[in-house]
């Protein structure tokens, strides 16, 4: 019974790791991405040069499908991302989040 156990608790902490990981992973390439494609127009902190200023509670209080179908769709001035893979947008989404003030 113990070596069960042990195995389990083995698996699972690999488990664990790699998601911890792959979510670290996925928040650097957001970032990556948000640099490259939002941080012209919204600032490097989402804070406003041209764009939306991202780190406002109106924006914040967005569902992430909302802020999602905005990326993807565009709205105003600011264009469509329908290229981008859907991890990618959740990507951005995801760094979006971290933006609040």
């Amino acid at each position: 019974m113990k070596k069960i156990s042990i195995q389990v608790l083995t698996l699972v902490a690999a488990l664990a790791v790699i998601l911890t990981l792959s979510l670290s992973a996925s928040a650097q390439d957001g970032a990556a991405l948000y640099k490259a494609k939002c941080a012209m127009c919204h600032g490097p902190d989402g804070s406003k040069l041209a764009g939306h200023n991202l780190q406002t509670a109106d924006v914040q209080k967005l569902s992430d499908a909302d802020i999602s179908g905005i990326i993807t769709n565009g709205k105003g001035k600011m264009p469509a991302y329908k290229s981008l893979k859907p991890e990618e947008v959740k990507g951005l989404v995801d760094h979006i989040r971290t933006l609040k003030k």
